[in-house]
């Protein structure tokens, strides 16, 4: 099995809140920054979403903080799709330290929603499945 799509970032000061720690809604920016450019690598783009008629929605997420993140640290962001099946999928994230100490666990559970009807697409995997130039990159 090959690695978890990945992507790094650096905390910057303007994200951190008055205890001098990463606020706890930039995790969530960084969450989102690694879920498109995954999709972007597997050759998916919002504009390519918006011509099928169709875009992600974020359903649930649920943040596990695990340890401070400061100015200047660098982190990985990884991103897995989770298929399972219906109209629904989960994505799970960790944000690691270069070090390899876990910061945060990101589960995300998200939909495909068509743009017309504003309804859930009822598999989204298939509709990834079609727009996807690199079906391994999100696990299909």
């Amino acid at each position: 099995m090959s690695e978890p799509y990945s992507v790094r970032v650096t905390v910057r000061g303007y994200e951190t809140d008055v205890q001098g720690h990463l606020n706890q809604a930039v995790y969530l920016n960084y969450a989102e920054h690694a879920r498109w450019m995954l999709l972007q690598v597997a050759g998916i783009t919002q504009s390519r979403l918006q011509s099928h008629g169709v875009g992600p929605v974020a359903l649930e997420t649920t943040i596990r903080y695990r340890r401070e993140l400061l100015a200047g640290d660098e982190v990985d962001v990884s991103c897995v799709f989770d298929w399972g099946g219906g109209k629904t999928f989960t994505i799970e994230q960790t944000v690691t330290r270069t070090d390899g100490t876990v910061a945060a666990e990101i589960t995300a559970v998200g939909g495909l929603l068509d743009l017309e009807r504003r309804k859930l697409v009822a598999n989204p995997q298939d509709v990834f499945r079609e727009l996807t130039e690199d079906p391994a990159a999100l696990g299909l």
